[in-house]
């Protein structure tokens, strides 16, 4: 589970595939609304995402669900968002203590030998709010639509979606599709860096090719969901994505390093302008005389960035009494990007991209947890979860020169998970 792990991890957009959710929700039970009831409902939390050594976050969650006549619903959504701590920058670690420029050009950093470079100074607060309407269009059909709105320091991203649905074989069976845009503007601290130009030292000029930038995303969903029987339900969907404009993290550098795999310079990156992604998702839910409830996804996901991953998440949910008890299990593993990198030889030429961030790296993720949930006063739930997460970063096979064979270039992050949900 790749959580929040980076300056700029991917922004948050509307999920278009979460529209295709209903008939699921309402036949486990999970979410069902009687047609007469006509108020609010709510779903609060409140979670702490903590790496060791690095980023930190806490994140708050209200969203409401007003229910009115005719099937029609109005979703809102609140999230706020604090995060801190220390960020790769991309560069190598080295044998000897190693000084960076902060994004500001105004102050610099200190990384002891042997370590990887981590930027202690990530502070960000992010508020979004999402809004969705839906309500039947015909007989047996649904349609949708929303908005969205996220702002950070540094970051402003709107967006719109639209969808539709439609019911066969006695609501047994829900084709649906989507569409979702949105428009993003990146305003980094210190501005936009030029394409490969080197980190100077505080106080001299900036190599910068403006003060902001931006990039606009498409999602289109085609989906299926279909009755089983009456303990199961499948999902299978298909999403198209194409990115285009600034995709480029300003913070991120590469280091160039000579044959002895020493650390020359660092410089700043540089992604191709446009991505296009993939993915196939096929989840299946059972509800067993028990009235325990499995939850079984896969994903496949590929780009033509050349990366290609697979998630398979599970959760088995057992009741104990009014009360219940979830164990959860995800795996996840990624290819390289092309152009991804952990160093640049000085005796190599520059190639056209080049990322060190190894987010684009090849690597494995596992999480474990459990949740616990117990019913309270008035047809609430009060629910905790709790969390482990490992992700393994691992070598494409490029040779290490020098002094990079006795320093960790695939360091493991580990992190812990820890939330506490409130229903009304």
């Amino acid at each position: 589970m790749q959580l929040i792990n980076n300056k700029k991890p991917s922004k948050n957009k509307v999920n278009i595939t979460q529209l295709l959710t209903v008939a699921t929700c309402t036949l486990l039970g999970t979410s069902a609304q009687a047609e007469e009831e006509k108020s609010w409902e709510f779903d609060t939390a409140l979670m702490y995402y903590g790496e060791t050594d690095r980023v930190q976050a806490t994140e708050l969650i209200l969203a409401g669900t007003k229910t009115f006549e005719d099937e029609k619903t109005l979703n809102l959504k609140l999230t706020v968002d604090a995060l801190t701590g220390a960020s790769a920058n991309g560069a190598v670690a080295q044998p000897n203590v190693q000084t960076f420029t902060r994004p500001s050009g105004k102050e610099s950093f200190n990384t002891p030998a042997n370590e990887t470079p981590l930027d202690d100074t990530f502070r960000d607060t992010r508020l979004q709010f999402n809004a969705q309407w839906t309500q039947p269009f015909a007989e047996d059909y649904r349609i949708s639509g929303g908005l969205h709105l996220s702002k950070e320091y540094d970051y402003l991203s709107v967006g719109l979606n639209a969808n539709i649905a439609r019911d066969f074989n006695q609501k047994n069976t829900t084709l649906s599709a989507g569409v979702a845009y949105s428009n993003d503007t990146i305003t980094p601290e210190g501005d936009i860096p030029t394409a490969f130009a080197e980190m100077v030292p505080p106080g001299n000029e900036l190599n910068r090719s403006g003060t902001e930038d931006d990039k606009t995303t498409v999602d289109l969903l085609l989906g299926v969901t279909q009755v089983i029987d009456r303990q199961t339900i499948m999902q299978f969907n298909y999403s198209y994505s194409q990115v285009d404009g600034y995709l480029t993290d300003p913070f991120k550098v590469v280091s160039l390093v000579n044959s002895n795999g020493m650390s020359e310079k660092q410089l700043y990156e540089n992604r191709p302008d446009k991505r296009v992604k993939n993915s196939i998702f096929w989840q299946t839910k059972h509800h067993f005389l028990s009235n325990s409830i499995i939850d079984f996804s896969y994903r496949y996901f590929w780009d033509d960035w050349e990366i290609t991953s697979h998630t398979v998440d599970a959760r088995y949910r057992i009741p104990l009494g009014d009360s219940y008890i979830e164990p959860h299990i995800r795996y996840y593993t990624q290819d390289a990007a092309e152009f991804y990198q952990p160093f640049q030889l000085s005796s190599n030429p520059l190639p056209s991209y080049m990322s060190a961030d190894y987010r684009l790296g090849k690597m494995d993720g596992i999480t474990v947890g459990v949740k616990y949930g117990m019913p309270m006063k008035n047809n609430t739930e009060l629910s905790f979860r709790l969390e482990f997460f490992q992700q393994s970063s691992k070598s494409t096979g490029v040779e290490e020169p020098g002094v990079l064979n006795e320093v960790d270039l695939y360091p493991s992050i580990n992190a812990v998970v820890a939330q506490v949900s409130y229903s009304f």
